[in-house]
This record gives C-alpha cells, sequence and structure tokens, in this order.
C-alpha cells in the first residue's frame, strides 16, 4: 500500500474511531437528559441546537445551504429517517432500556443496512473477509446482549431501538442514493437536513412536547453534549464516511457502539459488566478490524475510477462491491 493510501487508511480508522466514541457515548446522555426532558422534548432539543452549530458552521466555511426544490425534497424524507424517527425512537425505548442495552441494539444498524443493500442490488459480491467481520461483530453483539438471560428489556423499549437502528439503515441508503457525491458540500446537507429535522420535530410537539420540565444543570449539560458533539458533529461525520466509503461502512461503526455504550454505562451509571460483556466487546472489535481491513482494500482499488459526471447517477455503494 502507498504512502498515501497507508495516511488516507489511517485517518478513515481515526474518523470511525472518534464517531464511535461520540455516537456510543449518545445513549448515555439521552439516559441523563430524560431526567428533566421528555422524550420529544430530547428530539427536539437535539435537532434544533445541533441545527444551529452546523448552519453556523456552513457559513463559517464559506458554503451555503443548498436550493431547489428537488434537492429539499430529498433532504427531508433523510431528515425524516435520520433525524426525527429514530431520535424520538430511542428517547423512547430509553425510558425501560439502559444504556448500553441500546448501544447493543443499535448495533444492528449494519445487518439492516446490508438486508437492504443486497434488496436493492447495491450489495455485489459481499467478499469473504468482510462478510465474516460483519457476522463476528454480530455474533459480539449477541454475547453482550445475552438474550437468554434478558427478562424484561425486550418490551416496547427494545422494539422502539430496533426500529431506530433499522431508520438508520433506510436513511443510510437513501442519503447514499439521492443526497452524497452529488457536488454539495456535506457540511451544507447535513446542516439543511438538522433544519428539516427540527422543523419536522416541531411539528409533533403539541402532541407530546409540552409537558413541564426540570432543567437542572446534569439535564442541561446532557442536552447540550448530546446537541453538539452527539448530534452535529456525529451526524456531519457520517456524512463524510457515507460521502467517502459508502452507507454501509458508515453502517458498520454501529458494531462499535455497544462497547462504547457498556462502559460508559458502566463507569457513569454503575449499569452492569460482566466478563461476558467483556468477551463479547473483544468479539465486536475484531470482526469490525475485519471489516475496517476489506474496506482499507476496497477504498484503494477505488482511487482510479472511470471519470463520472457529477449529474450522472452513481452506484449507491460503489466502495463495497
Amino acid at each position: 500500500m502507498s504512502d498515501s493510501g497507508g495516511t488516507r487508511s489511517l485517518w478513515g480508522g481515526l474518523r470511525v474511531a472518534v464517531l464511535a466514541l461520540l455516537w456510543g457515548s449518545t445513549f448515555l446522555w439521552i439516559e441523563l437528559a430524560l431526567r428533566g426532558l421528555s422524550p420529544l422534548q430530547v428530539t427536539f432539543a437535539r435537532c434544533v441546537l445541533g441545527a444551529l452549530v452546523l448552519v453556523v458552521a456552513c457559513y463559517a466555511t464559506g458554503h451555503r445551504m443548498p436550493r431547489g426544490v428537488a434537492v429539499w425534497r430529498h433532504i427531508v424524507v433523510a431528515a425524516f429517517f435520520c433525524n426525527a424517527l429514530p431520535f424520538a425512537l430511542f428517547s423512547v425505548g430509553q425510558q425501560t432500556v439502559d444504556s448500553g442495552l441500546a448501544g447493543v441494539l443499535n448495533a444492528t444498524t449494519p445487518l439492516w443496512s446490508i438486508a437492504l443493500g443486497l434488496a436493492l442490488g447495491s450489495e455485489r459480491g459481499l467478499r469473504p473477509v468482510r462478510l465474516a467481520g460483519l457476522l463476528l461483530g454480530f455474533t459480539g453483539t449477541i454475547v453482550i446482549f445475552a438474550p437468554w438471560q434478558t427478562t424484561g428489556a425486550t418490551g416496547w423499549g427494545a422494539l422502539a431501538i430496533l426500529g431506530a437502528a433499522a431508520s438508520y439503515a433506510v436513511a443510510f441508503t437513501y442519503m447514499g442514493r439521492t443526497l452524497v457525491r452529488r457536488g454539495t458540500p456535506t457540511i451544507s446537507l447535513s446542516a439543511a437536513q438538522l433544519v428539516a429535522a427540527g422543523g419536522l420535530t416541531a411539528l409533533a410537539m403539541p402532541i407530546g412536547g409540552l409537558e413541564s420540565i426540570d432543567p437542572g444543570p446534569t439535564v442541561v449539560v446532557a442536552a447540550v453534549v448530546l446537541s453538539v458533539f452527539c448530534t452535529a458533529i456525529t451526524f456531519h461525520l457520517t456524512y463524510r464516511i457515507i460521502n467517502d466509503e459508502g452507507a454501509t461502512n458508515a453502517a458498520v461503526v454501529g458494531y462499535l457502539l455497544p462497547v462504547v455504550s457498556v462502559l460508559l454505562g458502566a463507569v457513569v451509571l454503575g449499569e452492569d459488566l460482566s466478563m461476558r460483556v467483556v468477551l463479547g466487546m473483544a468479539v465486536v472489535l475484531v470482526g469490525v478490524g475485519l471489516t475496517r481491513r476489506q474496506g482499507a482494500v476496497t477504498a484503494k482499488e477505488a482511487t482510479t475510477p472511470e471519470p463520472v459526471r457529477e449529474d450522472s447517477p452513481r452506484p449507491l455503494l460503489e466502495n463495497t462491491r
């Protein structure tokens, strides 16, 4: 591998690690924010404050918001499946599911993404090493989750979080097909999408978002960190990975979330951390390592693609074939 290829692979791995750390801590901050806010209020705060951060960053870097009815139509659809719906489902689910388990359930996103890719024909010739990594990652999440030992967590809360994970997979696929690699900077797209998500959530506020709040220091800090770091920054990094490596590679980050969420849940919230969970996290890390190794190879192979016009359609997951 050339020096440039090695640098690109190192940067890609670092970006994934940062995304996993921020995304995995989301469940901790949601649980803390729910101590003083309703699920819909948490969702609204995430979207509005996150949108504010990205809009400022967009204009500060010399970019502008997307224009045109067609692109905004796609942005609104993506905002629903990637932001408004899963944010609300996570907040609802974590009323009865602890943060560690929420991270494990969300780790099914890569499997939903693979299933969608196979159904749509965008996952072509899934290579053995990558497939082994995906299956190993799934095995690790099962070991962490241990459904044979679960007594009450697999109720509506768990189903809501599984729905959120599936919604992310739908969103990543849709974003890859309609928004990325079209010439619009990812900072503009991510800012516009959170603006749209804030608007969608605002429409639902009269239904369940007008309850009284308890804005204690912990709740305020949790809401701000959740909005700025776990929504604005995380969402923009996700867009970058979808743009550079494809939707499935972005979804694979989900396999790292159990490691982060379970560790943070144990350290900060005192949730259980057994040897079985530690073993499961080790298996997850090995699985993610295999998928990233294969991703680096395919990225190298894709450094000399055929010229493609900016307005011509592109394959959804061209780096995963």
